[in-house]
């Protein structure tokens, strides 16, 4: 299983950016799928996260800001991010937890994608 990130770039502040991961391979279903985040210097956090009954689950930061998505028939997750401040500025990384063929239910993290937001 692999997860394909996208969408991070450069964002003024109190701008929007929406991220996408798509997971793919032998999959049998996906449990949940979610964003963490990790800045220079600090550890990685949550963000947020949906599961298969699309319920979700944010960080107290960016609650009312950012909205998780997902499209279970293409098994990609969304994150839409508006008003985005300095201090989102971090490493966003995919993650999602895999039915698959090959190993049965497991974690997958998807490579990092940076969001800047500066002036």
């Amino acid at each position: 299983v692999q997860l394909q990130a996208s969408g991070g770039g450069l964002v003024q502040p109190g701008g929007s950016l929406r991220l996408s991961c798509a997971a793919s391979g032998s999959i049998v279903s996906i449990h949940h799928m979610g964003w963490f985040r990790q800045a220079p210097g600090n550890q990685r956090e949550l963000v947020a996260i949906i599961n298969h009954g699309d319920n979700t689950n944010y960080a107290d930061s960016v609650k009312g800001r950012f909205t998780i998505s997902r499209d279970n028939a293409e098994n990609t997750v969304y994150l839409n991010m508006n008003s985005l401040k300095p201090g989102d500025t971090a490493v966003y990384y995919c993650n999602a937890k895999v039915d698959s063929h090959r190993v049965g239910i497991s974690t997958y993290w998807g490579h990092g994608t940076l969001v800047t937001v500066s002036s």
